[in-house]
């Protein structure tokens, strides 16, 4: 049974080298635990991944996941979240399962895990531009803030052990570190893991330019001195003299943020920009932020407009403080500019762990539902995505197998596109869909990061209503194809019975066997095959019967038309032969094979068979040709008469 501890370990530390101590704690006020449960699963993770090795690295997959949970740990996740770091890599074991996942350890679990997975396939070295990785990783875990920290996270350990990384690889990892990671950890407001992660890359991808910027501050050091500890012991003093209690802390800016700074503001020397030095003085209350600000421009010049009060205005990731340059601070360089942080012990808390802060805390009312929508409205934020889609984020998902395989689809997919996209057979057979573990209706619009599961029919049962359910034309087209080939009678008795009722309503003809009022459409003329086409498509629905009549050669109305059926004497016209069904002068040719036009075979039994051109070749009845001819398309003929017109068609 679950109980609650404020303090407990679990022995992890063997399992990765960067570990120093035989247990890491684990500690948040009024977390929910159980440690059996934690050591279950690391071990089962040892079991399941033995030796394995992380993709591209020596590194081994228990290491990472041991490794990366040692960072984690800094925000004080939940059992759900820990255990799924542990088994972050779970899905990359051949055999394991989603599924597996939920039945030992919980949905939760399984989410976070499935998201994690999903993520991992997006954000590898093959994709090309950055601001798309953003996207799709922000709003496939914007709603989960516990995916999200844990895979930067991840990043962030890797990136602690570029040398047990393959060479090929180094490069990507750090400039995906900077280009996407970090700037998601900056947006949160995550600095934390944002200094982390810049630190660790921005040496390996720009070494020319960390060895400069390296260099400046070392001979600003040998200009000044170290006159940081004497400033902070100079105020720490003095406002303790005051009465208001605070603590001091310096900081030098750092190294990527400089190069920033000298790039985007064509910056030549780190002497020119005003806030390389920096001072945080914390406080516990509010107004003690004002307070000390007072006695900030008493004892130095305030820089103008220098000053932000992001205490009364915070910043949209959530970050609290006042700021403030000042030149001649005691026991600092008279004409040094340094900035100066004033906030409160909570806002430094915050300033550090961003929202994440207070992310796993049990709110109640309506203060949890504002940070969820919060961290939705940071991550969505049009300046931070770059975003030129007219207001849309993006234009495609990504769903997840139960195996854990990634599936890209378009927004408003439902798991029957999803079924077609696996295999045309298993959208054929479709019965019902499980997502996330819940039987959903074929309404259902899948979702980034969604588990989907068909389940099947043995045989194929698809209807017509599926067609207005896909959202994909590829699943659409499998399908349309499907009702073609195996349900095309049935189709073509219903497009007939619709096409003769617009017909019968516009005071028109029916269609005779030939379909002979289709023969010709916008000007082209159709075969026998190509008439049914049409009249299948009418049947299912894809082709209206009202339009239809537009595209039509001006058909005859029933009182004007002639009787064109075949006569039992006599000729019509110039006709040698005449076709059931179909008006005299039909163009047809004599077959060479038979040699059914000689004097010799004129007269015997003849059959007409219908060309890919729509005219008729006329064979002997006997002839071979047509042993292995499509029966559907041989025609009842006959010869007109005993003496041939002038002029006939020869077979070519």
């Amino acid at each position: 049974m679950a109980h609650s501890l404020s303090h407990f370990s679990v022995e992890i530390a063997d399992s990765h080298p960067a570990a120093t101590h035989d247990l890491i704690p684990f500690h948040r006020e009024g977390a929910i635990f159980t440690r059996e449960n934690v050591k279950k699963a690391v071990s089962f993770a040892r079991t399941l991944y033995g030796d394995r090795l992380l993709p591209q690295s020596s590194m081994t997959l228990i290491e990472h996941a041991l490794g990366v949970l040692a960072l984690f740990l800094e925000f004080k996740p939940d059992e759900d979240a820990v255990i799924a770091c542990i088994l972050q890599h779970a899905l990359s074991v051949q055999g394991t399962t989603l599924t597996d996942i939920e039945q030992e350890y919980g949905p939760g679990v399984r989410m976070i895990v499935s998201r994690l997975h999903l993520l991992s396939h997006m954000n590898y070295a093959d994709r090309t531009r950055s601001v798309d990785d953003l996207k799709v990783m922000v709003i496939s875990a914007s709603d989960e803030m516990r995916v999200v920290i844990l895979k930067l996270c991840c990043h962030a350990y890797i990136l602690e052990h570029l040398d047990l990384m393959n060479a090929d690889s180094r490069m990507s990892l750090v400039r995906e570190a900077l280009s996407l990671f970090a700037p998601v950890a900056a947006r949160l407001g995550i600095y934390s893991l944002k200094y982390r992660l810049e630190e660790k890359a921005f040496p390996v991808a720009y070494p020319t330019d960390n060895e400069h910027i390296r260099t400046q501050l070392e001979q600003m050091h040998s200009e000044h001195g170290s006159f940081l500890p004497h400033v902070v012991h100079s105020l720490q003093e003095y406002f303790t003299a005051e009465g208001i209690p605070v603590t001091v802390m310096a900081r030098e800016k750092h190294a990527y943020s400089i190069f920033q700074k000298m790039r985007t503001k064509s910056i030549t020397g780190i002497t020119n920009i005003n806030d390389l030095i920096a001072l945080r003085i914390i406080v516990p209350e509010e107004g003690d932020c004002y307070q000390v600000l007072g006695h900030l421009h008493r004892l130095a010049k305030p820089v103008q407009q220098r000053f932000k009060d992001y205490i009364s205005f915070p910043k949209p990731n959530g970050y609290q403080s006042l700021h403030t340059c000042l030149i001649g601070l005691p026991q600092a360089p008279k004409d040094l500019i340094i900035e100066v942080q004033i906030r409160t012990d909570s806002m430094h808390h915050e300033a550090e762990y961003g929202i994440a802060a207070h992310w796993m805390y049990k709110e109640v009312g309506s203060k949890k539902v504002t940070h969820t929508l919060a961290l939705a409205d940071i991550l969505k934020d049009q300046h931070f995505l770059e975003d030129t889609s007219h207001g849309r984020i993006v234009e495609h998902i990504y769903v997840l197998t139960p195996k854990g395989d990634v599936r890209e689809l378009p927004e408003g997919s439902s798991p029957l596109d999803f079924a077609f996209l696996i295999h045309t057979d298993l959208g054929l057979t479709f019965k019902a869909a499980r997502v996330n573990g819940v039987l959903v209706p074929l309404t259902y619009e899948l979702q980034n990061g969604d588990v989907v599961e068909i389940l099947t029919h043995r045989e194929p049962r698809p209807t017509l209503q599926w067609l207005e359910r896909l959202a994909t034309s590829s699943a659409r087209a499998k399908l349309k194809n499907y009702f073609f080939s195996h349900h095309r009678s049935e189709f073509l008795t219903r497009g007939l019975d619709i096409i003769n009722a617009d017909f019968h309503h516009r005071g028109l003809p029916a269609l005779d066997a030939d379909y002979t009022a289709l023969k010709v459409v916008d000007g082209i003329a159709q075969t026998i095959r190509q008439r049914e086409d049409i009249i299948v498509k009418v049947g299912m629905g894809a082709v209206k019967a009202a339009s239809l009549h537009r595209h039509l050669a001006a058909p005859v109305p029933a009182s004007k038309r002639k009787n064109t059926t075949l006569s039992k004497t006599g000729t019509r016209g110039d006709a040698l032969i005449l076709v059931e069904g179909a008006p005299v002068g039909m163009p047809y040719r004599f077959a060479k094979c038979c040699h059914v036009n000689s004097d010799a075979t004129r007269q015997s039994p003849i059959v007409g068979f219908i060309t890919r051109t729509g005219d008729i070749s006329v064979h002997a009845e006997q002839c071979g040709m047509l042993k292995n001819a499509n029966r559907d398309r041989i025609v009842s003929v006959r010869w007109a008469s005993s003496s041939p017109p002038q002029d006939h068609h020869e077979m070519p």
